[in-house]
């Protein structure tokens, strides 16, 4: 194993890391000043709008889509310390269009959509011209186990008929959302993991209600977290991802790659804390010195920089692995990076806080927000427990 970045991968991190050097840090506070001064939360700011069409003339755009030649055609291995350089910034990965659901939902269209489909929806979504967003986890079942979702997705003629209720479906209060991938049974009585589709609905379709927002910590996300009602919403045959029963596998395949996304995000994430950590320790003084001539601040420098370094090594590893042998190989370290990487970030993030005292836990830093967002991603795309389930189950099937 060669974790030796591509003479690409070093070319497209030097001019990412200007890129947010120069343009996306010190964009953050106007990007939340727009958004306060927007009459509509989740409407796109301008200076999102011109962040991005600078990363098109930098030709930093589409990174991660690794099919065919929609994107930089970039590997997993590849494209992880790019994750890991926009993942300093909660506004990284939306300047180069590289921001979740819409990455997954790409990467679905790209594997399994039909040409139709890819020409309707997935190139105004690589060229942002468009938002989407994606709805599997309902408020009424635990979603973590995608069989007990109780949507329906129910056959009528040439019409599939939608009904249930689905919440923190992230992206559907962007006035730019026109996408909703939509995840319910098609076959209750099927096996069972036959039992469920995806389809694909214009956001635009009678039936959809937006019930309401959903708060993470207190924050309200730009791109929204709805709780959303469909209610006899009618959607074309010819909708429909791949074939009826395919929505199980689909979301398996949605989510290896998404997870090293989330992961290599939280590398960053977490070497951004350190940094402010490492200033802030040298700038406070108390009790006669700084911060960090304090034994227990030191051990807690020390102990991110390990931590930051191992699990970005076990990143790459899970990467290579998906490049060299499928996802399906990478299953367990993938499941651990969901884990690691997140519970990392997390710690990091929450020494720093400690670093920086009161300050930590108001908004004049990035901290409490990185605080909040490395927490809840211990539950979203998968609650940890499910997937320390799942590398338990692979190890002691080896033993059998």
């Amino acid at each position: 194993m060669d974790f030796a970045y591509s003479d690409r991968t070093r070319e497209l991190a030097a001019k990412l890391e200007a890129f947010m050097a120069d343009h996306v840090l010190p964009a953050e506070k106007i990007y939340d000043e727009q958004i306060a001064a927007n009459e509509n939360p989740h409407e796109q700011p301008q200076i999102m709008r011109d962040l991005q069409k600078k990363a098109r003339e930098l030709g930093l755009w589409n990174l991660f889509m690794t099919h065919g030649d929609l994107g930089a055609g970039l590997t997993n291995l590849e494209y992880a310390p790019l994750a890991e350089i926009v993942g300093r910034s909660i506004i990284g990965n939306e300047a180069i269009n590289c921001s979740a659901p819409d990455t997954g939902n790409m990467e679905i269209l790209a594997l399994y959509g039909t040409e139709k489909q890819k020409e309707q929806w997935l190139k105004p979504l690589l060229d942002c011209s468009i938002r989407s967003a994606f709805a599997m986890t309902e408020p009424a079942v635990a979603s973590s186990d995608a069989t007990n979702i109780t949507s329906t997705i129910r056959r009528d003629g040439d019409h599939y008929v939608l009904n249930g209720r689905k919440w923190y479906t992230s992206g559907i209060l962007d006035p730019d959302c026109k996408l909703i991938i939509f995840m319910g049974k098609s076959d209750p009585d099927g096996p069972t993991y036959r039992q469920q589709s995806m389809i694909l609905v214009p956001r635009d379709t009678p039936g959809i209600e937006v019930i309401r927002d959903l708060p993470m910590f207190g924050f309200t996300d730009r791109l929204g977290h709805g709780e959303v009602q469909f209610t006899d919403v009618r959607v074309p045959v010819e909708n429909m991802l791949g074939e009826e029963g395919d929505g199980f596998a689909i979301a398996q395949g949605r989510l290896g790659p998404g997870r090293m996304h989330y992961a290599m995000r939280a590398v960053g994430m977490a070497e951004r804390a350190l940094d402010l950590m490492c200033r802030r320790a040298q700038e406070r003084v108390a009790f006669g010195g700084p911060l960090a001539s304090r034994g227990v601040v030191r051990e807690w420098i020390a102990r991110s920089r390990i931590e930051i370094d191992q699990i970005r090594l076990l990143v790459l590893y899970a990467s290579w692995l998906m490049d060299t042998q499928g996802n399906a190989a990478a299953r367990s370290e993938v499941a651990a990076i969901k884990v690691s990487a997140m519970e990392v970030a997390h710690k990091v993030v929450d020494r720093a806080v400690q670093t920086f005292g009161a300050a930590g836990v108001s908004n004049d830093t990035v901290l409490a927000r990185l605080h909040a967002l490395t927490r809840a991603l211990q539950i979203a795309d998968g609650p940890n427990e499910v997937h320390l389930r799942t590398i338990a189950r692979l190890e002691v099937k080896k033993h059998a």
